[in-house]
């Protein structure tokens, strides 16, 4: 019998790491496409900004404008002002007229949503093989291929029918990350920059980490004048990769000075950090208190010119009034922090990123030795830390905070692995192997999650939940669809659904520039009776009113209204300038032709 040793393993997968992480990736898919079938065939695209994606893709198709990304079924006939930025359309779209070669419209539709998503995976994992390869073992992404299994919010991201940008940014964040973890400086530089300025041009949402990314860049020269092919390189490939992406993909609205888009507001920032980055390069004074003095007077000089131009820009990028901000965006749970949710949802989101903030350091303990090794997982571990203390402010970075946690939890998991290996006794050997699974796989979170109790449900959390789940299904939507065209006053977080799979308009879908309508549908369902035909039927010219009795956006509404507009449409009390249309008497869905 031939006994395989610890050393030939780890050679062996070192060497053919490509085609292990293709295949993980392809078994990853196959399962995923399995839990998700029922949900491609029903066209399930649970989230608003899948549905509105859907939308934006249609509607390029359909002959708009590459740069008018304006969604006219929304508050037409102006249509809403959307942020985003057409690249996330071309792999759906073009997935979409492949599916056309060899079926029919819907059924191209569901093709591209069921693939879509998984694209961006393949390349977060390359990204994340490449990044552990270079800071902990040439086989250590062995470990890090089964980390990223149990990471579920960051894999929520890439499930099929999950189209939005989402998880192409994680990917390129990963990507950026692996820039940083190269050895090469200049290779480096250059990933990082590209994989910055690619994400940029998709929207604002990593900014944060891309900007600690690029202050380490800057550190790393500070403690060592050889790092300045990486910064020129960073520098170089930082601007003018946002300066093609602008030119390629922001919107005509998005050439204004805004706030929350790849802008001349953002490009000019790059382009002045990248050419002082340039100049810092190929100045490189021998002492590292002056590389010091130059970069602090590098970043004082971007900040101050931000600050001097863009004045506006300096509070939170929404830029939404007070007001809608006190009706709408406060009650969004994604914007909500960690503590404020459940102990389940705490634990499944923040065991990860907590494991991996303890592996950070224990791996740049482990690589201190080393000392461009030891900047290189630095740099990184401030990223991981930065987002892992973001889940404090907001819990939509539970997806970046658990990525960038892996490299940290696979370094515990390589303390434990080889010694559990090397190990005669089988208990030691057990111990050492569930050590590296419940910690370096994060597989602690979903084996405790078993041991926690579940709150008691209660009835009406059991009617919300249900609602949830009913309303947007295309068999709730389908005797909606039926009725002769016309504009939907409806839910903020109904309406993207209402016009992904219906011929219908409606009014506000959760989209930040489009405050006006947000805050009128908020007030509309808030006030009373008259109020809420002034702004349904007067101003917004309204055909119909659709609600969905207990959804969570309804909750809202009775909880700050208990007499308002939407309480008295729900109890049955609908004014006489509203006559009911039959759904049938299984919809979850309540709707009113609006009679002039």
């Amino acid at each position: 019998m031939v006994r395989v040793t610890w050393d030939e393993t780890l050679d062996w997968a070192g060497r053919h790491w490509r085609a292990i992480v293709v295949v993980a990736w392809a078994c990853a898919c196959a399962w995923m496409l399995y839990q998700r079938w029922t949900g491609i065939h029903w066209f399930a695209l649970s989230d608003t900004d899948d549905n509105l994606r859907m939308a934006q893709v249609r509607a390029w198709l359909g002959g708009q404008d590459w740069y008018d990304l304006r969604q006219y079924k929304l508050d037409p006939p102006a249509g809403a002002n959307i942020h985003w930025s057409r690249v996330v359309d071309l792999p759906i779209a073009g997935l979409i007229l492949l599916g056309r070669l060899f079926t029919n419209g819907p059924n191209a539709e569901r093709f591209a949503v069921a693939v879509a998503p998984l694209l961006p995976y393949l390349l977060l994992g390359l990204a994340v093989a490449l990044s552990v390869r270079r800071l902990i073992h040439p086989a250590a992404f062995v470990v890090a291929l089964g980390t990223l299994f149990f990471a579920g919010s960051t894999n929520g991201m890439f499930m099929p029918l999950r189209i939005d940008h989402h998880g192409w940014q994680i990917a390129l964040l990963a990507v950026a990350v692996a820039g940083l973890a190269d050895p090469r400086p200049a290779r480096g530089g250059l990933t990082t920059g590209l994989a910055s300025a690619l994400s940029l041009s998709i929207g604002l949402e990593m900014l944060i980490y891309l900007a600690i990314a690029g202050a380490a860049q800057v550190l790393m020269w500070v403690d060592e004048a050889g790092q300045r092919r990486r910064i020129a390189a960073y520098g170089v490939s930082l601007a003018g990769g946002a300066t093609i992406g602008f030119l390629l993909f922001a919107s005509y609205a998005n050439r204004a000075p805004v706030c929350d888009a790849l802008s001349p507001v953002w490009l000019s920032d790059a382009l002045i950090g990248g050419a002082l980055l340039t100049l810092l390069a190929w100045w490189s004074p021998a002492g590292w208190p002056k590389r010091m003095l130059g970069a602090a007077a590098a970043g004082v000089v971007v900040a101050a010119f931000h600050a001097l131009a863009w004045p506006h820009c300096l509070s939170r990028l929404e830029g939404v009034s007070p007001e809608v901000q006190r009706l709408w965006l406060d009650n969004v749970r994604e914007a909500k922090p960690l503590y404020e949710h459940t102990q389940q949802t705490i634990l499944m989101v923040a065991t990860l990123p907590v494991i991996g903030v303890i592996g950070w350091i224990a791996l740049a303990w482990r690589n201190r030795r080393d000392r461009d090794l030891f900047r290189r997982t630095v740099a990184i571990g401030a990223i991981a830390i930065a987002a892992a203390l973001l889940l404090l402010w907001q819990t939509r970075a539970g997806p970046s905070a658990q990525m960038l946690a892996i490299p940290g939890a696979v370094a515990l998991a390589w303390i434990l692995l080889p010694w559990a290996w090397h190990a005669k006794n089988p208990v030691l050997f057990a111990l050492g192997v569930i050590g590296a699974v419940l910690l370096g796989f994060g597989a602690a979170a979903p084996l405790a999650r078993g041991f926690l109790p579940s709150p008691p449900q209660t009835e009406r959390e059991r009617m919300v939940n249900r609602a949830n789940r009913l309303c947007p299904t295309l068999s709730a939507m389908r005797p909606v669809a039926l009725q002769p065209k016309g504009t939907i006053f409806t839910f903020v977080d109904l309406a993207p659904r209402v016009i992904s799979v219906t011929h219908h308009s409606s009014i506000a879908g959760p989209y930040h520039r489009n405050g006006e309508a947000i805050g009128d549908v908020m007030k509309a369902f808030r006030g009373d009776a008259a109020n809420a035909r002034a702004i349904i039927a007067d101003k917004y010219r309204a055909d119909y009113v659709l609600v969905c009795p207990m959804m969570s956006q309804a909750t809202v509404f009775m909880a700050s209204a208990p007499r308002g507009f939407y309480v008295q449409l729900a109890n049955g009390r609908a004014p006489e300038w509203l006559r009911p249309i039959d759904l049938g008497k299984d919809s979850p869905l309540r709707m009113w032709r609006v009679v002039r």
